[in-house]
């Protein structure tokens, strides 16, 4: 039997897996109490906003992909806000500015997350809203055991609340103190503002589709639009060292609404993988798939072994050449990029020594266009931790759920933005605005150049996998620009390497930072692998020895894996990342 540091939980009447335990017993009561996946997922994402308030909020964004049991067709949930009609490059020019902040009201796309969570409520859940959103509005009013990263993470921006965002201060320096782990820490606030908002549904009568869309409307033109209005105007300190006001306005937020759409699906080794659009970094992980497969059979390859660390790395190097030249909201030649033709020129240059440049292909023909300031950036290689700069500047922080119900009804969904650290607070709502504006350029031309109305290209994947039609895995993680490297190596370890679902998340990992970072300042650190120390010097040493820059990270350190299952004869799996301790599995 090989070691887990959990089991691999299995069952018949649900599974749930999250990032914070908190959420994932949430959504286990929404299944005990009859629900579907669907209302359980929504209220894990209620209650990820309460519990990891540096990791995610309502002001933040949520990509998902679902199948129903009644039509296992993989969809799209698309929650990531827009950017502001006033978000133009010539405004943040005029601002002296060459690069979007990493935080600061200046930097916030419209809200997309609550919007999102009630869309799929609306059309695939089963229960009361009420219902759902108890457990959140719950642990905002009376209180849950904060973790140790919150505190860790105010402390870390404390001198920019106390000196220049007061409201924030205000919720997170209480008595002059950070929260400290594991005392009750409480929200009203935010409470307040679910509890208003369940109010405003309930007054469209009992019918659940009715209220749904009521509190979608309050949401978009409410009480919290006007707020995220008046507060959006007040000019604040960012990541660039100066005060500057927010572009949001309540007609902004009044517009947008979360939608529908197909996925990205590429078929390997037996399966269907789905992923977003363009407008997430998601197909870069189909792209890594489909080199691979140009290269041999995945189920040969040895991922204890150097070769195959070197390899995984050059093909995620040029797939993120890719990301950078093609991915965004415009004209993404994404057939090519997916067919075996380009996945075959892409694998002739995985070479036997790491590369240092970024090169991205020229699909159809067209010639790649990468942006002015990479040349020349070079940045740190994050171990993979979630990384806060005093400034309020974030990497790569965000959550992850992922539900399957006895019914065959499954969502994976990866929420995040709207951190604690990103924006300062608005007192009367209780969260802050995000970030995720930081991920356009400011220079024309570009695949994700910056314009008013389009979706930033995202970093958040959830990934859906189905065999012969129907859906047998959900799974994601948070990570930033290391959730598709992270989850590559999850799919080879499981669908082509046989693996269960904790052993491939417990196993070893690693990954690269030599493309440019989808957060400010943008940095890229050209022949970096960064990998867990639980590799070996034997491995770490052969691949210094291929070229790379090798930064040895500690042993349980990088991947944040969440992931169920389920089998052709109805048993259901889940298992979760135990690095961190935070991420829980539970079901029966």
């Amino acid at each position: 039997m090989t070691f887990t540091t959990r089991p691999t939980l299995r069952g018949t009447f649900g599974m749930v897996s999250s990032t914070h335990w908190l959420a994932s017993q949430s959504a286990m009561r929404l299944l005990e109490l009859g629900g579907n996946a669907f209302d359980a997922a929504a209220a894990a994402g209620f209650v990820l906003h309460v519990v990891e308030p540096h990791l995610n909020g309502p002001g933040g964004e949520v990509p998902a992909i679902i199948a129903t049991a009644a039509d296992p067709t993989p969809r799209v949930l698309c929650g990531q806000g827009v950017a502001p009609a006033g978000a133009t490059i010539e405004h943040f020019k005029g601002l002296g500015l060459s690069l979007i902040p990493g935080s600061g009201p200046l930097a916030a796309a419209v809200p997309g997350a609550v919007d999102a969570w009630l869309l799929l409520l609306r059309d695939h859940g089963s229960l009361p809203l009420r219902t759902v959103l108890e457990p959140a509005i719950g642990y905002a009013r009376n209180g849950h055991p904060v973790l140790a990263r919150v505190g860790d993470t105010v402390n870390t921006v404390r001198e920019l609340f106390t000196e220049h965002w007061p409201t924030s201060a205000e919720l997170w320096l209480q008595g002059g103190a950070a929260p400290r782990a594991n005392e009750l820490f409480r929200n009203p606030a935010y409470a307040d503002t679910l509890e208003r908002l369940l109010l405003a549904a309930e007054e469209a009568g009992a019918d659940r589709v009715a209220q749904l869309e009521r509190a979608r409307t309050t949401w978009r033109q409410g009480f919290i639009a006007e707020a995220i209005d008046r507060f959006s105007r007040l000019p604040h300190r960012d990541s660039s060292g100066e005060d500057h006001a927010g572009l949001i306005t309540a007609d902004d937020v009044a517009s947008y609404e979360a939608t529908w759409e197909e996925p990205t699906t590429f078929d390997w080794h037996g399966h269907t993988v789905a992923k977003t659009g363009p407008w997430g970094q998601g197909p870069a992980l189909l792209q890594s798939l489909a080199v691979l497969a140009e290269l041999g059979d995945p189920s040969a390859l040895d991922l204890t072994s150097a070769e195959a660390v070197h390899t995984t790395t050059e093909i995620t190097k040029l797939s993120y050449a890719d990301r950078e030249a093609w991915y965004g909201e415009g004209d993404v030649p994404l057939k090519t990029l997916l067919s075996p033709a380009y996945a075959a020129e892409r694998a002739a240059l995985v070479g036997a020594a790491a590369s240092y440049e970024l090169r991205p292909g020229s699909p159809d023909g067209r010639v790649p266009r990468l942006p002015s300031l990479v040349s020349g950036v070079v940045g740190d290689a994050s171990t993979g931790e979630p990384t806060v700069a005093p400034d309020g500047g974030t990497r790569g922080d965000t959550c992850h759920v992922d539900v399957i119900d006895q019914w065959g009804n499954v969502i994976s969904a990866t929420p995040s933005g709207g951190w604690l650290q990103s924006s300062p607070t608005i007192p009367e709502l209780g969260f802050c605005l995000g970030s995720r504006l930081q991920m356009f350029w400011l220079e024309e031309g570009l695949a994700s150049s910056l314009a008013p109305g389009l979706r930033p290209r995202t970093t958040l994947t959830p990934t859906l996998v189905l065999r012969d039609g129907t859906p047998v895995l959900a799974c994601g993680s948070p990570g930033g620009d290391q959730q598709d490297q992270w989850q590559l190596l999850f799919l080879l370890r499981h669908l082509a390497g046989g693996q269960d679902l904790q052993e491939a998340i417990d196993a070893p990992a690693w990954h690269t930072t030599a493309f440019p970072s989808s957060f400010y300042p943008r940095a890229a650190v050209p022949g970096n692998l960064t990998l867990e120390s639980r590799l070996g010097p034997v491995v770490r040493d052969t691949l210094i020895s291929k070229g790379h820059q090798v930064v040895e990270s500690a042993p349980w350190s990088l991947g944040r894996l969440c992931a169920v299952s389920r089998t052709a004869d109805g048993v259901l799996a889940a298992a979760a990342n135990p690095r961190g301790m935070q991420g829980y599995a539970t079901g029966r």
